[in-house]
């Protein structure tokens, strides 16, 4: 099966594209040479062309909290928000600790999206994510998991932590890591400052996160392990992974569109659906996050799609879950810092597609000839407001509810197949 898609944008330079079989046959200038006969065309009027993203650090609470979402809800959020791949971190219920867990959501994936997204497991890094025992990390990686985390749940022992990096490198998979101190967060409602004074909460320091993060630096260093830092929030982790990687430590590291948009202020007025895990920090940390994207120390995007259902959120600050959902509207908020001139479109492919696969080894498109056919069309002037009812998500726990988006996803393909 052929397909020819006429009259893409793709950084700024108009094209075709030719598609064959899954795979990608030719990328173009648009107009130079006319579609094989018998192919099938596909007008995209001036829409940009990316590769479809891959998101590493991803919750969709299936098996066990299908109301917060489930496989197919979160496939759908996905589908629409152009991730054609999608991590999913192992604390369900029970935990992703055992391959029949593993092979649930795998086969939950395909029956749902035969085509794409595609799911891939992440295992957990000890049994109940409890942080005593290493998981069966063999048995996880041949039922199909790509990497390792406690992710919910930080290892506080170091020597246990060193233990999960050498059992999983021996595997040849990557541990992310979610940095918390566990001591000095206990308690934490949001970040610890100002914000945190006026409301009257509990804060966590961002030395808690940085301190951890110091900790596996060292171990890296030691043991030759690459390790990965998830949802990385604040400049002073910043500052250790810029020191680490001077130094030629093997440590990569993320963080999420609401850390680059959102500072603590967001918690004004007890807002739940801004209480999120690590927390907003300050608007210095949010103008250090941006520029170590920018910079490559921070050399992943990631959405920590944390869904919830409506009632949890509808709780007092305090007791409130952490997270909120982030698949739907990752694009349109990175996108935010593209049109603004901070970033540009290739920076944004780096990070949310070619970054990723070359860290845990998965496939991306990056429209050579050969690779899968994974792409979508963006619309970067279609306005839309947040919305339950324009989420694909099954949650709504956001704080961006109520404001308009602009840019969205028009049209996706996996494998070449057209998803909508």
């Amino acid at each position: 099966m052929t397909l020819c898609l006429k009259n893409a944008r793709h950084l700024d330079a108009p094209v075709d594209l030719l598609v064959r079989d899954g795979r990608i046959l030719t990328m173009t200038p648009a107009g130079h040479q006319p579609p094989p006969d018998g192919c099938d065309t596909f007008d995209a009027g001036g829409l940009l062309l990316m590769p479809s993203f891959i998101d590493v650090h991803a919750h969709f609470r299936d098996p066990g909290y299908e109301y917060k979402e489930d496989v197919t809800t979160g496939l759908a959020a996905a589908a629409h928000g152009g991730f054609g791949a999608v991590m999913c971190m192992a604390n369900t219920r029970p935990v992703n600790d055992t391959a029949a867990v593993t092979r649930c959501m795998l086969e939950k994936a395909r029956a749902a999206w035969p085509h794409g997204p595609r799911l891939y497991p992440v295992a957990a890094a000890t049994v109940g994510l409890a942080g005593q025992e290493l998981a069966p990390l063999g048995e996880l990686k041949e039922a199909g998991c790509v990497a390792v985390s406690n992710d919910g749940c930080p290892v506080s022992s170091a020597e246990m932590m060193r233990r999960v990096m050498e059992y999983a490198a021996d595997l040849g998979m990557v541990v992310m890591d979610h940095c918390e101190d566990p001591d000095l967060a206990r308690g934490w409602v949001m970040n610890e400052g100002e914000v945190s004074g006026e409301l009257g909460v509990k804060g966590q320091p961002a030395a808690g996160e940085a301190v951890q993060i110091a900790r596996d630096v060292m171990l890296s260093e030691y043991l030759g392990i690459p390790v990965h830092i998830s949802h990385v929030s604040s400049a002073l982790s910043v500052d250790v992974l810029r020191w680490a990687q001077a130094r030629g430590v093997k440590v990569t590291a993320e963080t999420c569109p609401h850390y680059l948009m959102l500072d603590e202020s967001a918690l004004r007025g007890y807002n739940a659906n801004a209480k999120v895990s690590p927390p907003l920090r300050r608007p210095e940390d949010r103008e250090a996050l941006r520029q170590a994207v920018r910079d490559g120390i921070l050399g992943v995007l990631s959405t920590d799609h944390a869904p919830h259902a409506l009632h949890e959120k509808e709780r007092t600050l305090d007791e409130a879950p952490k997270g909120f959902t982030g698949l739907d509207l990752a694009l349109p908020l990175t996108w935010r810092l593209v049109r603004e001139g901070i970033w540009d479109e290739a920076l944004l492919h780096q990070r949310w597609c070619y970054g990723p696969a070359e860290i845990f080894g998965l496939p991306c498109n990056r429209f050579e000839p050969g690779d899968p056919a994974d792409f979508f069309l963006f619309d970067p002037e279609e306005t839309w407001t947040v919305s339950p009812e324009t989420l694909h998500s099954k949650s709504a726990n956001t704080p961006f509810l109520g404001e308009e988006m602009r840019g969205r996803v028009r049209h996706h393909w996996c494998g070449g197949v057209q998803l909508f």
